[in-house]
């Protein structure tokens, strides 16, 4: 079993691709659907995120509403810290538990963690291989726009505060060009996942 990284930045098309790799058997964990899970009621981050930002965060319903505890953390890096050591430990802890099952069934499969950040936190080192998934800027911004429902000047002010696409293909193993059509993408997909396949097959044991 192999374990590969697949990165972007804002609405560039990685979703997308890992969509493609999990239709044709890869694990494709996504970091995001994981931070969702562990901030539900019930969830492990759940109820210390509540103690530590205070119930103005919550909905009627009791669930934590993402958008205001998002503007909160935002511009506030001390705050954003102390948000990511509250989910990312559980998170990590929920990751290497689908992983485990995944490798007991599939010895010989991929998984693939899809994240925006692993190459700023340093991540993508503990994968054999990184994919980043890259596009216009123009296409970032509008499809933020549809995707999100942010305004122009959201979707610029967060494009500003990753690392641009540009950086990370100096990263890059595989660079995925999302900017084309669906099958152009879907296209080039493919061919990753076959290099990938050669690539797991000659793992060692």
């Amino acid at each position: 079993m192999i374990r590969v990284g697949l990165t972007g930045g804002l609405a560039s098309g990685k979703t997308f691709v890992g969509k493609e790799l999990a239709a044709l058997g890869c694990l494709v964990i996504h970091a995001d659907d994981l931070g969702h899970q562990v901030l539900e009621p019930g969830g492990e981050a759940f109820e210390a995120t509540v103690r530590e930002f205070g119930a103005g965060i919550l909905d009627p319903d009791g669930t934590i509403n993402r958008r205001r505890l998002a503007a909160i953390v935002f511009h506030q890096p001390d705050r954003l810290q102390t948000l990511n050591e509250l989910v990312h430990p559980p998170v990590r802890a929920r990751t290497e538990r689908l992983v485990q099952q995944f490798a007991a069934a599939h010895p010989g499969g991929i998984v693939v963690n899809e994240a925006a950040i692993l190459i700023e936190t340093g991540s993508y080192k503990k994968f054999v291989r990184l994919i980043v998934a890259v596009c216009r800027e123009d296409q970032q911004i509008e499809r933020a726009m549809a995707r999100d429902r942010m305004t122009r000047e959201e979707a610029l002010d967060r494009m500003r505060r990753q690392m641009p696409l540009s950086e990370k293909v100096k990263y890059a193993d595989y660079v995925i060009d999302t900017s084309g059509t669906k099958e152009h993408t879907v296209e080039q997909t493919r061919a990753l996942y076959d290099s990938l396949k050669k690539l797991a097959m000659n793992e060692p044991k």
